[in-house]
This record gives structure tokens, sequence and C-alpha cells, in this order.
């Protein structure tokens, strides 16, 4: 069996493991959440983070026994480099939106050998649709190929932005707003990269975790676009960053003033 075709039986399977796992959100969807705060009020966590964490690690631990498993809630493994197969899940990505909208989270997993970003997905839960792929593959929303956004500038695309970053104005993104056609803060970070990879949006600015960007990240290289941190400087896979994902163009933009 080739490289590629050993790689889409295991998108197959990743798939249906998001896929599964949705079942079960969608199922315990409207019965009472056990919530808890982490660092505040605004960052929680729930029972369905937590069960969604354990269903995927234990997949991956089945499939992929030798891999390190990095993940939000702590059931993975305590990860100090990228050697080898290394896995990044985020089981709910906007935990807050899922606890007070119901709407607006995604799921995460992605895979990286030695470094190198080899399968990315991001599930938009309530719309029930996969965005994944990888370098080999190409990037696709269930069974639509994607293809890259238009390259274009700030001024001509919708900004997706951290509210806090915004209120604070960190890299002067007030005056990146009103270089901009306007901002939208979604409150997901796999949602946002979603509105950047079909092109909705033109960029997206936050503070992240890896488990935040790391599959994101291959999906948008893979459709040519940037990402690293705000200063243009590359990110680190291990650690948070303030990331910037965005067009070529608006890359160079958004960059040059914060320069």
């Amino acid at each position: 069996m080739s490289e590629r075709e050993k790689l889409k039986q295991t998108d197959q399977l990743i798939r249906g493991w998001l896929s599964d796992v949705r079942q079960t959100v969608i199922a315990d969807l409207h019965d009472p959440l056990s919530v808890s705060e982490k660092t505040s009020r605004k960052d929680l966590v729930t029972n369905i983070d937590k069960a969604n964490e354990k269903r995927l690690v234990a997949a991956i631990r089945a499939f992929d026994p030798q891999a390190k498993i990095l993940g939000e809630e702590g059931s993975g493994d305590h990860v100090t480099d990228m050697k080898g197969h290394v896995w990044i899940i985020d089981p709910l990505d906007g935990t807050l939106n899922f606890v007070k909208q119901r709407d607006n989270f995604a799921m995460m997993i992605s895979l990286y050998i030695d470094g190198v970003g080899v399968l990315g997905y991001i599930m938009d839960v309530m719309r029930n649709i996969i965005y994944g792929g990888g370098p080999k593959l190409g990037v696709f929303a269930n069974e639509r190929r994607l293809e890259s956004p238009p390259n274009i500038s700030l001024r001509d695309g919708l900004l997706g932005v951290s509210g806090p970053m915004l209120v604070h104005d960190k890299y002067h993104l007030q005056a990146i707003d009103a270089a901009s056609s306007g901002v939208r803060i979604i409150g997901s970070a796999g949602i946002e990269f979603i509105q950047v990879l079909t092109g909705k949006q033109n960029g997206y600015i936050s503070h992240l975790m890896p488990w935040d960007f790391a599959a994101g990240k291959i999906l948008a290289e893979q459709l040519e676009l940037c990402v690293t941190k705000v200063d243009g400087t590359p990110v680190d896979m291990l650690s948070s960053n303030d990331v910037l994902v965005s067009t070529k163009d608006t890359h160079k933009d958004i960059v040059n003033m914060i320069r």
C-alpha cells in the first residue's frame, strides 16, 4: 500500500472518530452540564470537553500506540518535543459558546510527524461539516474539495479578532480594524479558521494554544494561507502564541502595521 493510500485510510478513520464523538455531543446537547472555571469565569470546561478528549485519546492510542498526544484537558501526554508522531487535539473549542449558545464550537485533531503537519481536521459540530486533509491529500469540507481563497488585502476583507486583544488595542488592532472592511468576533479559533479557509474572512488574530491552531495551520498552509505569530515569525508548536492566519497580502499589510 502506498503512503497516500495509507493517509487516505487514516483520513477516513479520523473523520469517523469525529462523527462518532459528534453523535454523543448532539445526544447530550440539552442535558444539564457540569461546568467549572479554569482560569476565569470566561474560561470554562465542561463534562463534555473531558469526555470527548478521553474518547479521542483512546481512539488514537488504539490506532497509534507509540505516538505522543497533546490534549487541552490533560488526558494525553506531557509533550516536550515534536519528534515522532505527535497528535494534538482540542475536544471542544469554543466552550463558552457551547455553554451559552449551543452553537459556534468545534472539535480539532491534527497529526504532526517529526514537526511536519501531515493531517489536520476542524469539525463545525452544529453544521456537521469536517474540514480536513493535508499536504498529500488536499483539503476537503466533507466531500467537497476546497480551493485556495482569493488573496485579498486587509482593506478588502473582514478580519476575525480576539475581543480582549481588540479592546486593549494590542498590536494596534484598533488601527488594523479601521484599515480593514470590518472585524468579526466569534469566540472559537476553529470556527474562525474555517472562515479564513473558506474565504469568508481574510484573516484572524488571537492568542492561541497549540490545540487551537495546530489543525488549522496544516489546512491553511495547504490552501496557500500564512500562519505565523503576529510579527511574522514562526509559531511555537508547543507553546502559546499570538497567532495571525491570513491571505498573503493581508499578512503583509498587518505585519507592516505592527512593525
